[in-house]
């Protein structure tokens, strides 16, 4: 697949749930982590859903005015770093933010982080990361934008600069 192509599930031009404020959230395809009791099983095999273009989604993404922010979600999005970073460079001059859900740890992506794999580059690009498997022993329908109780909100941009996971101080959501 070519980096300015991306393998979806789908996309949701509205949405309210995945990160803070309204999103146009992107589900990619496939997912090596296959928790038990995810949201989105129809996202793990990795030759469903289809392919498109980070230009036909970022032009989708600026067609809305209303947005706050566009969120990556899955499917497992470090499956497909380097076509998401393409695509945040597309869209985040335009004010929005990025959110980005991944099944790894910070940790692991940070310490793993290599020009053959390009998670530093998806990495570098998202302002708030939502990691860990989703477990579903701690599944919890009263967190904040997570599925269960291990999950963290990290403010990517402090962690990739320390080195070490930061969490993102969720008042400024304006939700509580």
């Amino acid at each position: 697949m070519n980096k300015t192509e991306l393998r979806i599930a789908g996309t949701a031009n509205d949405s309210i749930v995945d990160g803070p404020g309204l999103r146009f959230a992107v589900f990619t395809q496939g997912c090596p982590h296959r928790c038990p009791g995810c949201h989105n099983p129809h996202t793990h095999d990795f030759n469903g859903g289809k392919t498109v273009t980070t230009e036909f989604l970022a032009e989708r993404i600026k067609s809305n005015p209303l947005l706050d922010g566009v969120t990556f979600s899955g499917g497992e999005p470090f499956c497909q770093p380097e076509a998401l970073a393409e695509l945040a460079g597309k869209i985040h001059g335009t004010g929005l933010n990025i959110v980005t859900y991944t099944g790894y740890t910070f940790e692991y992506l940070y310490e793993n982080a290599n020009e053959e794999n390009h998670f530093g580059e998806l990495l570098a690009c998202t302002d708030i990361l939502i990691d860990g498997p989703f477990i579903e022993s701690q599944k919890s329908i009263e967190l904040l934008f997570r599925g269960s109780r291990n999950q963290r909100i990290l403010d990517c941009k402090k962690s990739m600069e320390s080195g070490v996971p930061v969490s993102y101080d969720i008042s400024e959501f304006n939700y509580m």
